[in-house]
C-alpha cells in the first residue's frame, strides 16, 4: 500500500496546511488554554467535510513525521503507548497503535531489532485500513465517533506525542541499526552457542507460567527455583564465551514498564530480580518505567522472572484481604504498600542466595545438565573474573546512560503488611529439591 504525505497541491496541500496548524496550536497551548485551542483545530478539521479523505490522509501522513520524531528522541512503540494508557482513553489507545502501524510501513522487518518486532507483535499493530483516505471514516465508524469527536482524539494524542522528551535510547531507531552492538549480537548468535537461547527463555517461560498457576506454595518455589536457576546458569555460560571472544559487545537495555498503584515498592521488586542477574534498574517515575541495562543474555530473563513474581505476589496480596483501623477507618493500601515492600526485600535475598550458589558451583566445576542433573566439571578459573568485568561493563554503562541519578526512599508504615509481605515472599523462595539451588 502506497503512503501519500501531508503536502500537496490544491485541496490535499490546504488540508495539510490546516491540519499542522492545528496540531501546532494544541501542542503549544499552555494548560489553561488547551480546551479554546482543541475546540478550534477540531472544528477547522470537522467543518472540512468534503475533504475529509484528503483530512485522513494528511493526518496518517503528518503522524508519521511525529511517530518517526520519538523514536529519533529514544522512544520506542511500547512507550509510546504505555504514555496514552496511563494520560488519556482507550480510544486514543486504540488510535495510537493504528498510528504506530501505519508509520511501520516505512521500515521492512529486516531493520527492527528483535525486541522492537517483539512489542509491535504484541501491540497487535497492524493496517486494517483499504486506504489512507479511508483511514479516519473508519476509525470513526468502529468507535462510534462524529468528525469532531474524532478530531479531538487525534489533537489530543499528537499533544501527547508532541510534548515528549528526548530519553535515553535504549536501542537503534528503525533504520539506524545497520552495525549496532544489538545487531551484532543478533548476528552472534546465528554463529555461535548463543543460538540456543530462545530455548532457555521458552524453558524458563513456562516454569514461571507453571508457578504462577499452581495453588500448592511448594511447587510453586521450585518452578520459581529452577526458573532462576537456569537464568544465572544461563548468565555463566554467557560470560565464559564472552572469555572466549564470541561475545565482546557492550552491555544492553530495555524499558519495563511500572504502573501505578505501589510503583516504588513494584521498582524495588524489579531492581531485586535484576541485581541477582547482574543487571541494573533506573526509575523514570514521570513515565511510569523503568530501564533496565545488562547483558542482553540477562534481560529477557529479568523481564520474565520479575512479570512472574509480580503476579504473585499480586495474588498473594489479594488474598491477604483488606485491612482496618481499629475505628473503622481503611489501612489498605499502607498494608499493601509495606506486604510489598517487605517482599521486594525478601527476594532480593533469596534471589541473591540463589545466584551466588550457582556461581559457587560454576567455579567450582559444578554444572547443571538439560535434565537437571549435575555434572562434574574441571574448575574454570576465568569464571569470576568474567562475571566481575561485565557487573563492570554493566556499571559503565549505567554511567554512560544516565550521568545524574538520585536515590529513592519507600516507606513502611503497616508492621503487618511487612510480615505477611516477608511470609509471602517466603513461600515464592528458592529452595528447592535435589539438582535444584538449595537457598
Amino acid at each position: 500500500m502506497g503512503r501519500r504525505g501531508q503536502s500537496g497541491n490544491g485541496e490535499g496541500g490546504d488540508v495539510g496546511v490546516l491540519l499542522d496548524t492545528a496540531v501546532r496550536g494544541v501542542v503549544t497551548a499552555p494548560e489553561e488554554g488547551l480546551d479554546l485551542a482543541l475546540d478550534t483545530g477540531a472544528s477547522l478539521l470537522a467543518a472540512s467535510a468534503g475533504l475529509w479523505p484528503a483530512v485522513s490522509r494528511a493526518a496518517l501522513g503528518h503522524a508519521d513525521t511525529a511517530v518517526g520524531r520519538c523514536w529519533s528522541a529514544g522512544w520506542r512503540p511500547a512507550d509510546l503507548v504505555r504514555v496514552v494508557r496511563r494520560d488519556l482513553k482507550p480510544v486514543h489507545l486504540a488510535l495510537a497503535v493504528d498510528l504506530i502501524a501505519a508509520e511501520g510501513r516505512r521500515h521492512p522487518a529486516a531493520v527492527l531489532d528483535r525486541r522492537w518486532q517483539e512489542q509491535l507483535r504484541e501491540l497487535e499493530a497492524a493496517v486494517w485500513w483499504p486506504s489512507d483516505e479511508a483511514y479516519l471514516s473508519g476509525f470513526a465508524q468502529r468507535h462510534r465517533l462524529d468528525r469532531f469527536a474524532l478530531a479531538t482524539v487525534l489533537l489530543e494524542l499528537l499533544r501527547s506525542w508532541g510534548r515528549l522528551p528526548p530519553i535515553a535510547p535504549v536501542g537503534p531507531a528503525p533504520g539506524r541499526a545497520a552495525h549496532s552492538a544489538h545487531s551484532a549480537r543478533a548476528e552472534q548468535r546465528q554463529r555461535g552457542p548463543v543460538a540456543g537461547e530462545p530455548r532457555m527463555l521458552s524453558r524458563i517461560r513456562a516454569l514461571l507460567a507453571k508457578a504462577e498457576s499452581t495453588d500448592f506454595p511448594e511447587e510453586a518455589e521450585a518452578l520459581t527455583a529452577k526458573a532462576q536457576q537456569l537464568m544465572a546458569q544461563h548468565s555463566i555460560d554467557e560470560a565464559l564465551l564472552a572469555v572466549e571472544g564470541a561475545d565482546p559487545h557492550a552491555p544492553g537495555a530495555l524499558r519495563i514498564g511500572v504502573d501505578n498503584p505501589y510503583e516504588g515498592p513494584k521498582t524495588m521488586l524489579l531492581d531485586a530480580v535484576a541485581a541477582a542477574n547482574r543487571c541494573r534498574v533506573v526509575w523514570a517515575k514521570e513515565f511510569g518505567f523503568c530501564t533496565v541495562i545488562g547483558f542482553d543474555a540477562d534481560l529477557d530473563g529479568v523481564e520474565l522472572l520479575y512479570t512472574s513474581l509480580l503476579v504473585q505476589a499480586t495474588h498473594a496480596m489479594q488474598q491477604a484481604g483488606a485491612r482496618q483501623h481499629l475505628d473503622g477507618a481503611s489501612r489498605t493500601k499502607a498494608f499493601r504498600q509495606s506486604f510489598l515492600v517487605a517482599y521486594a526485600a525478601r527476594i532480593r535475598e533469596r534471589l541473591t542466595e540463589a545466584t551466588e550458589r550457582t556461581t559457587s558451583d560454576a567455579a567450582a566445576g559444578r554444572h547443571l545438565r538439560e535434565d537437571g542433573t549435575a555434572e562434574q566439571l574441571v574448575p574454570d578459573e576465568r569464571l569470576l573474573p568474567a562475571l566481575k568485568a561485565r557487573t563492570e561493563a554493566v556499571d559503565h554503562e549505567v554511567g554512560r546512560m544516565f550521568p545524574k541519578l538520585v536515590s529513592q526512599r519507600v516507606r513502611v508504615s503497616d508492621g503487618e503488611g511487612w510480615a505477611a509481605g516477608r511470609a509471602a515472599a517466603d513461600r515464592a523462595s528458592l529452595r528447592g529439591r535435589s539438582g535444584e539451588i538449595r537457598g
